[in-house]
């Protein structure tokens, strides 16, 4: 079940992201709300970072397997 849920949550924090850039970039945001938009957006952009790891170690391990379906330890942690 975590598999359907990352792909929808790599989703929503991308458009999250780009909704942020284009308040941000319009210019009618004070000092105060550009603040926070730029912290929210470093954390979205760290969510969609982790997600990307996360998805390229699947590729590595199946890849180093010759593209054998084969069980595999995966590290899901998503402390990092």
């Amino acid at each position: 079940m975590a598999r359907k849920k990352a792909a929808p949550d790599f989703e929503h924090s991308l458009a999250e992201l780009q909704t942020l850039v284009e308040r941000m970039e319009s210019g009618e945001l004070s000092l105060e709300d550009s603040l926070t938009a730029f912290e929210q957006g470093i954390g979205l952009t760290r969510e969609c970072q982790a997600a990307l790891a996360q998805a390229e170690q699947k590729v590595q391990i199946l890849l180093e397997r010759d593209g054998e379906l084969q069980p595999a330890p995966f590290d899901t942690d998503e402390s990092a």
